[in-house]
């Protein structure tokens, strides 16, 4: 206590945005996937974007999920991340891990067949998006 109540609400709000920042940092470091896939997930970024602007065009799908990519459209759109891009490693592979996780939610409510239908990429970049999604694909190749 500093006898200021007005500094007292700063600092235990201060403390308090610190500490559910670091706590959102553990949890996607706790659902960052595995093994190589980070790195070959940051090499498909341009493919998952060109998905992503597919995903919000589909009517067909439900809004819930529309809404979804939206907003991760515009959390990777904003300057502000929640691991900053200068620090290595994690700085980018935060973005990975958020794309994961809604795509992750996405698939679950649209299923894969929405992935297989609008990927625009090769068919080991979706293989890879169907392991960064935990799906299994419903499709041996796009467009086939």
């Amino acid at each position: 206590m500093t006898g200021r109540p007005w500094l007292d609400v700063v600092v235990a709000v201060g403390a308090g945005l610190l500490l559910l920042w670091a706590a959102l940092i553990v949890a996607l470091w706790a659902t960052r996937p595995h093994g190589s896939l980070v790195n070959e997930s940051m090499r498909l970024v341009p493919d998952l974007l060109r998905l992503l602007g597919r995903l919000v065009r589909d009517r067909s799908l439900a809004r819930g999920v529309r809404i979804r990519v939206w907003l991760l459209l515009g959390y990777l759109a904003l300057p502000i991340d929640l691991v900053p891009d200068f620090i290595p490693v994690l700085g980018y592979a935060d973005d990975v891990v958020v794309i994961a996780i809604v795509l992750r939610s996405v698939v679950r409510r649209a299923g894969a067949d929405a992935i297989d239908r609008h990927w625009p990429g090769s068919p080991d970049g979706l293989a890879a998006v169907h392991r960064l999604a935990r799906t299994t694909p419903t499709t041996a190749a796009p467009g086939a």
